[in-house]
């Protein structure tokens, strides 16, 4: 009996692969340019793009596991990327922000990662990527 299941049309299977794909385009940048691993780029993002935060405030942005939040400040901070501050509210709390070099590093990838995004715009035309973007942003909704 011949099952419906078609592994290489499973949705998740391609979504995986699709995701796999864009993101070692655009690892080879950050890890060719600054020898960073994918875990920090998502730090250094999120920090770039949001402020100070926590650590689990981190994890909450990124969804990654907090042991790899945990590593990836202590690399960035090793770099002096980083910055940690008592809460001003909170004195068990530190925040963590980045210092003007973890900005300026933050400012080169972000404008690497519009040039790979205009190059993915330009694979599949600016329409098609639309409709992809607003299709994959209804999955939160799910």
């Amino acid at each position: 009996m011949k099952s419906e299941f078609d592994l290489h049309s499973f949705l998740p299977f391609l979504m995986h692969h699709a995701s796999e794909k864009l993101s070692l385009g655009f690892r080879d940048i950050y890890r060719d340019r600054y020898r960073m691993t994918r875990s920090e780029w998502r730090v250094l993002a999120t920090l770039g793009q949001y402020g100070a935060l926590t650590a689990t405030e981190i994890v909450t942005h990124t969804g990654l596991h907090k042991t790899k939040v945990s590593r990836a400040v202590f690399s960035i901070e090793k770099r002096r990327w980083l910055k940690r501050f008592q809460d001003e509210n909170d004195r068990r709390v530190h925040r963590l922000d980045l210092t003007a070099q973890g900005k300026s590093a933050f400012t080169s990838l972000c404008e690497a990662g519009v040039a790979y995004d205009r190059k993915v715009r330009n694979f599949l035309g600016e329409d098609e990527f639309k409709r992809l973007s607003d299709l994959l942003k209804r999955f939160n909704d799910l």
